[in-house]
């Protein structure tokens, strides 16, 4: 069930499937960019999907509609209380080196976004972690620079700036990053996915171990027993 039939939150259609056409490149330049600071554009991860943010549940079922005609929904389950629907499509999406075969549509919260539309897009990387702290770690491998923004078990103290990865300018560069850690679960899930965001300005980039339909294949084996 979607959550269409929630009064609480306006009912006008504020964003429409044309203007998040045209406004993908915008949101690709800003993605690339984020990924070229986070030292994570030329490390060959697969992005499992791309989200939205919508403040109308107008504009969610409009959505839902619309991409409904060019995919279809693969997952439509309640997480922290509201309906995210999963929708592959038809043709993915090419974001540089990307192509996103999902999207993620979220039927509003009681939060309102400043922005509507493309909001970030999540990168599955190797790593068997079930919690934040492991899954930081296994990302610090991956990308040393990122030690100045994640913690370390090796590190007590901050990095410096002389240290050969993490030049002065490099640290600059990552100024402004907000980072978030969270382990997210759908009702019917049971395959543990801790989450890093990075999120700078209105975009943000999520990484986790486990790509979305891995996610949706725990929900069905919940549901009709073994079906992974």
């Amino acid at each position: 069930m979607s959550s269409s039939s929630e009064a609480a939150a306006p009912q006008s259609i504020n964003i429409s499937y044309e203007q998040l056409t045209q406004s993908w490149p915008a949101f690709e330049a800003q993605i690339l960019a984020l990924l070229e600071t986070l030292d994570l554009a030329d490390k060959a991860l697969v992005c499992d999907h791309v989200a939205l943010r919508v403040n109308s549940i107008a504009s969610a079922d409009a959505l839902r509609d619309a991409f409904s005609c060019v995919g279809k929904i693969i997952s439509d389950n309640i997480i922290n209380g509201r309906t995210i629907l999963i929708i592959e499509l038809d043709t993915p999406l090419t974001l540089g080196q990307f192509s996103i075969a999902c999207v993620e549509l979220p039927y509003p919260s009681d939060k309102i976004y400043p922005q509507e539309g493309w909001e970030h897009i999540e990168l599955v990387i190797d790593s068997k972690a079930t919690e934040c702290d492991t899954l930081s770690q296994d990302l610090l491998a991956l990308c040393p620079k990122l030690s100045a923004l994640l913690p370390s078990e090796q590190a007590a103290e901050p990095v410096l700036s002389s240290s050969p990865d993490l030049s002065s300018q490099g640290l600059a560069s990552l100024a402004g990053i907000k980072i978030k850690m969270s382990s997210p679960k759908g009702d019917k899930e049971r395959l543990a996915n801790p989450t890093i965001a990075f999120k700078r300005g209105d975009v943000c980039i999520k990484v986790h171990p486990h790509g979305i339909k891995a996610v949706i294949a725990s929900e069905q084996n919940i549901l009709g027993g073994l079906k992974i």
